[in-house]
Formats: structure tokens, C-alpha cells, sequence
């Protein structure tokens, strides 16, 4: 073999090893006193409709800045990418913001990802929560070594399950965070322990092959999702087997298929079977049905975050280090 092949070979691998080997930086967790950042980096929201957000935030300790784009209406989008944009960097870049809150998802974030500049950031990280079209975010974040949260947003707070709620609190302010639930029909039993990656399906999906793409290798991997047709649920889960995301994973967990649509001469499985079809074959732990997504109980997790899990006939226990 030629040297230089073999020089540059070496140094792939020695690259690779040294990526799947980093240590997440955890940015630093919320005290009472701290301001959160509400902006909107996807569609608008024009109505009033923070106030239960405002107080469920006042009675954990925590100061509020709106940011700009709230209330702002540019089409479907809150203000133009400019605005959007603008926006989140200046949260990014206020050194009294502790953490940045999507209000809601949507979609738009994959239009402002490139306009960022994460140069501040990396150097004092602040946690950045929501989850949906925020996949985006958690995911290019995810690259850059920090972690996230994926946690309920504050237009959903009204009808947000207190255990939502309170697991997103648990996770600011750095408390134990861990899951036990009755066992699924569908979950395939076992034990792991790896890295938590992942978000809704159609935003993985639409992010393979960019910057912003997470590396599947040795993860546990979060999927969810709302108001898809099945076949398209199918079409995603063969681009992430394909991909080789699939068959290099340590365990999956998978969350809230929500409102899934199907066409006039039906697909045949619905969303949860589409999964397992994609996965059969995997000798990993699996866990279906689990607490987060567009449900009301949308249970924080801390992408990023090294977690154990273990799926027996009687529980599912997920618990973050």
C-alpha cells in the first residue's frame, strides 16, 4: 500500500477514535436568579399565550427575557431568517442568558442554522431546550461536542403533564434524572449504556449527509414523531438503515408516533411496526412507547448525555449519568 494511503488511513481512523472518545461538554446547570430566553427559531407565534409559562418560570426562581421574535409574523415563520436569526444569536451571545427556550417548533430552524455563529457559545455554553423542528439545533450541537435538552415547550405548557414539567426542572437544575415504565409488548429486552442522540424522525432524516447530521455510531438513539404518512415513516427509517445508523447503535428508544395518516388503500403497519420492521434483526435493547414526543407527557431527556438502559419483561429503566 502507498505510504501516503497508508499515513492518511491512519489518520482517518485516529480522527474517528478521538470523536467517538470525546467528553460532552454539559453546559452549566440553572440557579434561581438565572434568565431564560424565550425566542422562536421556527413558525410564529403571534398569540398571548406565554403567561402559564411565565409563572410555571417565576415559581422556579427564574427571570424572563422575550426575545424578538415573539409576536413577530412573517408568514408561517416568526420574522424573516434574518430576524430569526438575529435572534437567537443575540441570546446565544448575552452572557446573563443561562439558557435559550423555544417556544415552538414547526419548521424554519434548518433556514438559520448556517447564519449562526457558535464562536461565543463554545466558549460559555447555555442549555438549549425544545424539541420538534429544535432537532436542527440538537443535533448541530451534538456535533459540536454540548449537550441539550429535549424537553415540552412553552406553548404546550397548558396541557403539559406535571411530570413533563417537572423532569425539564429536574434537568436545568442538574437533579437525578431517570425513567422507569411498564414494559411495552413490542420492546426487545436487554441492557446498554452509550450516548443519548436523536429527536423526531423527519429532521434526522432530512439532516443526513449536512454538518448538522449525528453520528449514530455506538448511541442510543431517541425517535419521534407527529402528523406523518406511514409510508414516508417507512421511506425515513430505510434512508437511516441504508445509512448505516441502524446496525451500529447500541440501543433505541422509541417515543410518541403521534396523528400518523395513511392513504386510501392503506400502507399495512402502522408507525411502531414500521420501526421494528426497520430494526428486526438488531440484538439490542428497544424501547417503544416511551414518555416523549407530541404527547402532553413530553419527559425532558439530556441529549448528549451518557445514559443506561434496561428493558426486562416486568420495566423500561432509562437513567442519565
Amino acid at each position: 500500500m502507498n505510504s501516503k494511503v497508508s499515513i492518511s488511513l491512519i489518520l482517518l481512523f485516529t480522527i474517528s477514535f478521538i470523536y467517538s472518545q470525546k467528553k460532552m461538554i454539559t453546559p452549566p446547570y440553572l440557579q434561581k436568579g438565572d434568565t431564560v430566553a424565550l425566542v422562536s427559531t421556527a413558525r410564529k407565534n403571534i398569540e398571548d399565550n406565554l403567561k402559564p409559562t411565565l409563572d410555571l418560570l417565576e415559581g422556579w426562581g427564574l427571570k424572563v427575557k422575550i426575545g424578538k421574535t415573539i409576536g413577530l409574523d412573517y408568514y408561517q415563520l416568526a420574522g424573516t431568517d434574518e430576524q430569526r436569526a438575529a435572534d437567537f444569536q443575540e441570546q446565544m451571545d448575552n452572557p446573563n442568558i443561562k439558557a435559550i427556550w423555544c417556544v415552538r417548533g414547526g419548521y424554519g430552524t434548518v433556514k438559520i442554522i448556517d447564519r449562526l455563529d457558535f464562536t461565543k457559545f463554545r466558549q460559555n455554553p447555555k442549555w438549549i431546550v425544545g424539541f420538534s423542528d429544535v432537532t436542527v439545533l440538537h443535533s448541530h450541537l451534538n456535533r459540536m461536542g454540548i449537550e441539550s435538552l429535549h424537553a415540552t415547550m412553552p406553548v404546550a405548557i397548558p396541557r403539559a403533564t406535571d411530570e413533563a414539567k417537572n423532569s425539564l426542572c429536574a434537568a436545568w437544575f442538574g437533579d437525578a434524572l431517570a425513567y422507569t415504565l411498564d414494559c411495552d409488548a413490542l420492546n426487545h429486552l436487554g441492557k446498554a449504556k452509550g450516548e443519548l442522540v436523536g429527536g423526531n424522525l423527519s429532521i434526522l432524516y432530512s439532516l443526513l449527509g449536512s454538518e448538522s447530521a449525528i453520528d449514530c455510531r455506538d448511541k442510543i438513539l431517541f425517535l419521534e414523531d407527529l402528523d406523518e404518512y406511514l409510508y414516508h415513516v417507512d421511506r425515513m427509517m430505510m434512508n437511516l438503515k441504508r445509512n448505516g445508523c441502524l446496525a451500529s447503535l447500541k440501543g433505541i428508544i422509541v417515543g410518541g408516533m403521534t396523528e400518523m395518516k395513511d392513504n386510501e388503500i392503506p400502507w399495512g403497519r402502522n408507525a411502531l411496526e414500521i420501526i421494528e420492521d426497520a430494526v428486526k434483526g438488531l440484538d439490542i435493547p428497544i424501547i417503544y412507547n416511551f414518555p416523549a414526543g407530541h404527547i402532553r407527557d413530553n419527559r425532558a431527556l439530556i441529549l448528549g448525555r451518557q445514559v443506561s438502559m434496561e428493558v426486562t419483561a416486568e420495566t423500561s429503566k432509562v437513567v442519565f449519568e
